[in-house]
């Protein structure tokens, strides 16, 4: 994924930009179903859909048998993501206030990329605890369902109703399904492969939320949140588990660097601008700013006004990092940029530039703080691993 977002940035700045936007921007697709769709759309709206799927089924897993089963847990990164949308959006508005025909802009730094974020988590923090994975994907998904829902209500000319009372419906036959029992017995029966039910039925689902005009990678997030964490009598693994390990690999080793190398690459047009540019400044001041005021300062505020409590194993310092990391803001950012200056093309141009420059920042502050922590960990491991080696040679001499 990292290395597809700085190939895109190198390519795109490189003499062969021009043939990096003809690759992004060729269409090709049924224009019938308006699915007649550019090659960059196509990676972040269907493509990132399939990682999508496997965060909402990894947070169901969560919500049903993991850390996120105590609702004092549940609620802080609900709250942090929030305050994390919030303050940021603040800071722009506060930023662009003498500004007027910059103040569309204030939904830009609002969203973190889960995909990137997760991405950088996993490369610097090996030895992190689990629980602020768990902690990121729950802020990441509650982030980007806020942020959908503002392109929605504030940056979407209308949403198409019918389309999307459709997907809902066969949503809830996708989770009638997940449940194993009539209908679903009755398919089981047939020995039907299961591929053959549940592909076209999310590709369906998949079309009418993207046909509705909300942003289809949601699609995603409520199948995986559908489906069935608990295994039935005969069943060697949960459906859960099984749609996981299916396409695990597929999401990390091809969705996520096609994602990256389509959405990634921004063109500089020059630095002097964006620095002097209040959009530009108020995104990055958002993004590196204001997502960790909103992050750390609603999740601290919520644990001492609420019966919230932050999970044992982590300290306030790892959630900062995590908050730091929260303010790489690459895809609905980058969206929502576009949908905000569509007559203003030096605006949108460096309102990205300041989105690219932020998550830079983000992920360079991000990386001192978890890294340090990483390191923590592993020696606490370490001499815990020490101490139980000696416990046990001692008892050995004991016996």
């Amino acid at each position: 994924l990292i290395i597809g977002a700085v190939a895109a940035l190198i390519w795109a700045n490189s003499p062969a930009g021009g043939a990096y936007d003809a690759i992004r921007s060729f269409t090709f697709g049924p224009s019938s179903l308006h699915l007649d769709l550019s090659v960059e759309a196509w990676a972040s709206d269907a493509l990132l859909a399939v990682f999508f799927f496997i965060v909402g089924n990894e947070l169901k897993q969560e919500f049903v048998h993991g850390e996120l089963r105590n609702p004092r847990r549940a609620m802080l990164p609900i709250v942090a993501a929030v305050c994390g949308m919030a303050v940021p959006a603040l800071i722009y508005t506060g930023i662009n206030l003498g500004r007027p025909e910059a103040l569309g802009g204030w939904g830009i730094p609002m969203a973190t990329d889960i995909a990137f974020a997760v991405a950088v988590l996993a490369v610097i923090g090996r030895y992190l605890p689990p629980a602020l994975r768990t902690f990121l994907l729950t802020l990441a998904i509650v982030d980007d369902l806020g942020a959908i829902i503002v392109i929605a209500v504030f940056y979407t000319d209308h949403v198409s109703f019918l389309p999307l009372l459709g997907a809902i419906a066969l949503l809830a036959l996708f989770g009638h399904l997940q449940r194993g029992k009539g209908l679903a017995a009755r398919l089981d029966a047939s020995r039907l492969p299961n591929w053959t039910v549940y592909v076209p039925l999310a590709a369906a689902i998949w079309v009418l939320v993207h046909s509705s005009g909300v942003h289809a990678t949601i699609a995603g997030v409520a199948m995986g949140m559908l489906m069935r964490t608990t295994a039935h009598a005969g069943e060697y693994e949960t459906p859960s588990h099984h749609a996981e390990h299916l396409l695990r690999p597929w999401a990390h080793g091809l969705v996520l660097p096609v994602f990256a190398l389509m959405s990634a690459g921004v063109v500089f047009t020059g630095f002097g601008t964006i620095f002097t540019d209040t959009a530009a400044l108020g995104v990055i001041l958002g993004l590196v700013a204001g997502k960790l005021i909103g992050i750390l300062g609603g999740s601290w505020v919520t644990t001492k006004l609420t019966s919230a409590e932050l999970n044992p194993s982590l300290s306030w310092i790892d959630i900062a990092g995590m908050a730091m990391l929260a303010g790489i803001g690459f895809t609905v950012s980058l969206l929502i940029t576009e949908l905000s200056f569509p007559d203003d093309l030096q605006m949108m141009e460096d309102a990205k530039s300041g989105v690219i420059i932020a998550s830079l920042i983000a992920t360079v502050l991000a990386t001192c703080v978890l890294a340090t922590r990483s390191a923590h960990y592993r020696r606490l491991e370490a001499r815990t691993a020490d101490t139980a080696g000696g416990e046990d040679a001692s008892a050995r001499a004991g016996d």
